[in-house]
């Protein structure tokens, strides 16, 4: 018998924990983004991967906090270091703007009073980004 450990398989990994690999992805996902808007090299990625993310990353925040009635800050950062104003009402524009919604109904639907979010404490060091080592 060999001394040679078996490479853990990603079907193994499915069958422990169907749900690391979105864990593991998610870095990926950072790091190589990153990557391509640091290099000017976004148009690499196709706009079909773009909205497979997008997609995924609302439906997945909206279980979390409804199916868990509890939230948690959406973006990395403490205010407006890493996510702009400008790049996040872009997207916001566009998410409202694909489901036929505009500022009235988004509006009426907002669930939360800043005084709400923005006075809850989220665990400091809860993730760590290379634009904290900065600080």
């Amino acid at each position: 018998m060999s001394n040679f450990k078996k490479k853990k398989s990603f079907e193994d990994n499915l069958d422990n924990d169907p749900f690391a690999l979105v864990e593991r992805a998610a870095e990926i996902l950072w790091e190589r983004s990153n990557l391509a808007i640091e290099k000017g090299e976004t148009s690499r990625i196709s706009d079909e991967a773009v909205v497979k993310i997008m997609t995924a990353a609302v439906k997945l925040y909206s279980a979390k906090t409804d199916g868990e009635a509890r939230t948690f800050r959406p973006l990395l950062g403490h205010y407006d270091e890493i996510v702009s104003p400008t790049e996040a009402l872009t997207a916001v524009t566009e998410v409202l703007r694909s489901l036929q919604l505009g500022p009235m109904e988004f509006g009426l639907w907002s669930r939360r009073r800043p005084e709400d979010y923005f006075h809850t404490e989220f665990k400091e060091n809860e993730i760590k980004t290379e634009f904290d080592s900065d600080k």
